[in-house]
């Protein structure tokens, strides 16, 4: 009887020690972030106890969430899961950048020395390797982007601008920014000392941020101008500003996040989806092709070499799941679908048409990952946009063809048919046409251009996920425009002839500019040299244009201020 009561007593011990154990654990990460919370406010001196930052809401609603709505919704997760996702914010390893996880792991390898390097790992280091070594190469020797710049061609001025030709009238227009030009604080961390205000204590326009200023600068002829200082801050910006809050973007095939900065700034975020090395495979329809991070920056940079500007700012960023997107998130639906992986990484999938689900989830490492960010363009409510179709718009269907896929004459109609008939528009469409065609994208089913500029202003390259698919296949129906139109302006046509050229070749002109991008290498090798082998492609159909139908018919000359027929029409008819 006395041994069992001894049993029953050591059970009960037993079983207050587990409940013991169990409540520390529960609390130990509020203990945490408490004493983390009272040494920060200790060490920041001053005693501020001003308005919270706008990055510290939304991480209060994540608490209350986990505490209160997680046990009583069955859509968010339970104790058990937010605590292992909670970890992975906490961990040092999460907090590290891809080359300061590179910088410890070779530390490690250096002293130990047992492994050998796998053949995945061996590969990246020497592209690492090769990057820094071209980065090096880039600083102490000539720049070949540099020089493209200093030719002619790329300094010529635009037509004097009045204020239809501007898309803001700064004194008027951008005072509808209530978050921005309302307010003078830009929470431009550690550049205080670069804010200026005016005497009156209105604010600047060199003092609004950068993105403002980037919507300030957009006019009739281009998004952005050549040598604007404010687009290299911008995309450090998509890079380093606070992410304070994300949702997922309605619409869409494929999962988009709408990711806002603490300079009331937002960016697209396209997560990545497939690795550099990855082709599109050959049964794939084109509509049903993944939509690729490293596309929309390489785009960005290849429309700036071929002297367009028409496709907004992108930047690729590493970006931390837990810290950067669930902890910040209000988007009920983005956020129950986080989960942890077997092989104990963080992984996501939203809510799209295509590939969203456990099966094509995105998984960091362990919770890191790549994507790129794309500025926004103003909004619709201050700069209406409007959204055309494009003429040699595919079917989007398996078995059915487009009109202009079994029409050799349709260009003859779309010539006729508005806006096509008059202005650069048509034109405009040979440019995005020829842009495509070096990237091998066949997803532009629409475009579109500001409304306030009518008809006569440049089309914007939006959208543009679904290029560099394959390297070893060009798409030769993505000319057709240009084979059965036979039209460029005379600008586009002496600068791919310029880019044809060895000292100003394409692929290492795009090599260079890539090397400025956070996430380099964006593009592999083999991608650098399909662009080379397309552009002598578009050279030669147009080549065959000329001996076809002459010169004159075929280059449209819109430089040394000497408009085309077209051009002068169009605007004799305003």
């Amino acid at each position: 009887m006395i041994l069992f009561r001894k049993f029953r007593v050591l059970i009960l011990m037993v079983f207050l020690v587990a409940c013991t154990m169990h409540i520390m654990i529960d609390l130990l990460p509020k203990l945490e972030k408490r004493a983390a919370g009272s040494s920060s406010s200790a060490g920041g001196g001053g005693g501020c106890s001003c308005a919270h930052t706008p990055g510290e809401e939304p991480r209060s609603w994540a608490k209350q969430r986990s505490r209160a709505a997680a046990a009583a919704e069955p859509g968010w997760p339970n104790k058990h899961s937010l605590r292992l996702l909670q970890d992975f914010s906490n961990e040092p390893n999460s907090n590290l950048t891809s080359h300061s996880r590179e910088k410890v792991t070779e530390r490690a390898e250096s002293g130990k020395r047992v492994r050998p390097l796998q053949p995945d790992s061996e590969k990246r280091g020497l592209m690492r390797d090769t990057v820094s070594g071209q980065k090096q190469r880039a600083v102490q020797g000539s720049s070949s982007l540099k020089a493209l710049y200093e030719q002619p061609l790329y300094k010529t001025d635009l037509p004097h601008l009045s204020e239809d030709d501007t898309l803001f009238n700064l004194n008027s227009d951008v005072r509808f920014y209530p978050k921005a030009a309302g307010q003078q604080e830009w929470h431009n961390e550690g550049n205080v000392e670069e804010e200026e205000y005016s005497p009156t204590g209105e604010a600047t326009a060199e003092s609004y941020p950068n993105w403002l200023r980037f919507h300030i600068g957009i006019n009739r002829y281009e998004l952005y101008s050549r040598h604007n200082p404010v687009i290299g801050a911008l995309l450090k910006d998509l890079v380093s500003q606070k992410i304070t809050s994300v949702a997922m973007k309605s619409g869409g095939t494929q999962l988009k996040l709408i990711m806002s900065f603490q300079n009331y700034g937002q960016a697209l975020f396209k997560p990545m989806k497939q690795t550099r090395e990855q082709e599109t495979p050959p049964d794939f329809f084109y509509f049903s092709d993944f939509e690729r991070h490293n596309a929309e920056i390489a785009a960005f940079h290849l429309d700036r070499i071929l002297d367009f500007r028409r496709v907004p700012p992108v930047a690729g960023r590493l970006v931390n799941m837990t810290r950067e997107i669930r902890d910040v998130t209000r988007d009920k639906k983005l956020w129950r679908t986080f989960f942890v992986s077997p092989a104990n990484n963080i992984c996501f999938y939203g809510e799209c048409s295509y590939y969203c689900s456990t099966e094509h989830a995105l998984c960091g490492k362990p919770d890191q990952i790549e994507g790129s960010l794309a500025a926004f363009l103003p909004d619709l409510a201050l700069a209406k946009r409007k959204t055309w179709r494009n003429p040699w718009r595919r079917s989007y269907h398996k078995r059915k063809k487009a009109e202009w896929e079994v029409d050799p004459d349709y260009c003859d109609e779309v010539k006729q048919t508005p806006p096509y008939d008059r202005g650069t528009r048509l034109l405009d469409i040979m440019d995005m046409t020829i842009f495509d065609f070096l990237m091998g994208n066949m997803d532009r089913h629409h475009y579109e251009t500001f409304e306030k500029f009518g008809n006569e202003t440049f089309i914007i390259h939006l959208d543009n996920g679904r290029g560099f698919g394959k390297h070893s296949h060009d798409e030769m129906s993505i000319l057709v425009p240009l084979t059965q139109c036979c039209r460029v302006k005379r600008s586009t046509y002496l600068r791919l002839q310029l880019l044809a050229k060895e000292e100003f070749k394409l692929s290492s002109l795009m090599e260079e500019s890539l090397l400025q991008d956070q996430l380099t290498p964006v593009l592999i090798q083999p991608h650098l040299e399909a662009m080379d082998r397309r552009l002598r492609l578009v050279l030669k159909v147009l080549a065959d244009c000329v001996e076809k139908e002459g010169f004159p018919s075929v280059v449209e000359n819109d430089l040394d201020g000497q408009p085309s027929s077209h051009h002068h029409q169009a605007h004799g008819g305003r």
